[in-house]
């Protein structure tokens, strides 16, 4: 039996930053990536955005890595917006990048109400700085042009 405890926050978003998840479906959206998670062994312990991007906070099943996560993530996902285009008639697909960071289990509550709280949160901030202070935050290099 493996033990470990890895948690992670991921931000994706889709192709070119499209505000394609409205607030009208994106429930929906939410419930069907918890499902996957589970479906994964994950566990999910906070999931938000705003139409052009989610934040998910969960621990990965020691048996999965981060990026076959992530790939699996969007290629579902991608498939399950493409098969309800009434509700994600913009949807074009998945930007080619991602974010995400491992935190401290102790950590875990402090980035879940980061997470409730974007909305509240990008009334002050747009996606771009959000961007940019999680990567300085962080220690992740990044060149200007690719946020």
């Amino acid at each position: 039996m493996s033990f470990s405890n890895s948690l992670y926050h991921l931000v994706i978003r889709p192709k070119a930053s499209k505000p394609v998840i409205s607030e009208a479906y994106e429930r929906d959206f939410y419930a069907y990536i918890n499902g996957f998670c589970k479906n994964k062994g994950c566990s999910l312990y906070r999931i938000n955005g705003m139409p052009d991007h989610i934040h998910m906070l969960f621990s990965l099943h020691p048996t999965v890595s981060l990026s076959e996560f992530v790939k699996t993530l969007k290629l579902s996902t991608n498939q399950f917006m493409k098969a309800h285009p009434r509700m994600y008639p913009h949807f074009e697909g998945w930007g080619h990048e991602y974010f995400a960071v491992s935190y401290n289990y102790k950590d875990r509550e402090m980035i879940r109400q980061y997470i409730m709280k974007q909305k509240e949160h990008h009334r002050r901030v747009s996606f771009k700085d959000e961007l940019r202070a999680l990567l300085v935050e962080n220690g992740v290099e990044f060149k200007e042009e690719y946020l």
